[in-house]
């Protein structure tokens, strides 16, 4: 301070050292304020909690599939049978009371099977015995699904139980069992998610009442985990979610993980 103050000239020394001190003291404010503003922000306050939903669903529409089977010598001889047969088997679903637009045949296929045939013989002059394979042919298979559709449940079940008795006329019929869907699984989805992040919420306000310091705020996210449609009381539950086609009655299953701010 000294030497800044020989240099000046005697009249301006006393401004010089007033200024000097003015401008020490701004910095010193514009480091203090700009320390405050770093260390003053309080660090956000989350909780993390996961929700779920279930509700039990009926399906209401049911799909059901019926496989005829005709085997001959002959290629066309085989189509004739299974062609009759078909027909056979349709007027029999419509007799079930199922609607025509609701029966489906599907493509026939025709396979040609053989039959194998073994034969072993000793080498003349050893004893090693040699085994060959000879392929001759069997007959022809032909096979024929037919697919039903309907919202009409209990009809298709009683059909689907009841349509063997055509082995007695002579139709080779196998029946699968029926399967069953929801087809308002979209617009529930919608409704579950809502209702499992009502759950969330509800989960971490007691939470939060049981450990006390702080309350609910508002929610930061929210992301869909994994949808289980089971049958009924099942607890089944898959990494892909189950989508069960086997029951009538099911159970739909949602969960949503949140994370919302604490106050």
């Amino acid at each position: 301070m000294e030497r800044f103050r020989e240099r000046l000239p005697y009249d301006l020394r006393p401004i010089g050292i007033v200024a000097l001190a003015c401008a020490a003291v701004w910095s010193t404010s514009i480091a203090a304020g700009t320390w405050k503003s770093v260390r003053v922000k309080p660090e956000q306050r989350t909780i993390r909690v996961t929700g779920s939903a279930k509700k039990r669903i009926v399906s209401d529409l049911v799909s059901w599939e019926a496989t005829l089977e005709t085997r001959a010598a002959d290629r066309t001889t085989a189509y004739k049978q299974l062609h009759e047969q078909t027909d056979k088997a349709i007027e029999f679903l419509k007799a079930q009371g199922i609607k025509p637009d609701e029966i489906r045949p599907q493509s026939a296929t025709f396979e040609e099977e053989d039959d194998t045939i073994t034969d072993t013989k000793v080498v003349p002059g050893t004893q090693v015995p040699v085994t060959t394979e000879k392929k001759v042919f069997k007959d022809f298979v032909t096979r024929q699904a037919i697919t039903i559709q309907s919202t009409d449940i209990a009809r298709i079940e009683k059909a689907s139980r009841e349509i063997t008795s055509l082995l007695e006329q002579g139709v080779s019929i196998t029946s699968d069992p029926p399967q069953y869907f929801y087809t308002r699984l979209g617009e529930l989805k919608i409704e579950m998610l809502a209702a499992a992040g009502k759950d969330a919420r509800a989960r971490a306000d007691n939470i939060l009442k049981s450990a006390g310091g702080a309350s609910i705020g508002k929610l930061i996210s929210a992301d869909m985990g994994i949808i289980n449609i089971n049958p009924a009381n099942s607890t089944q539950t898959s990494e892909e979610g189950n989508n069960d086609t086997s029951s009538l009655d099911k159970d739909i299953i949602t969960i949503v993980h949140t994370e919302f701010e604490l106050e």
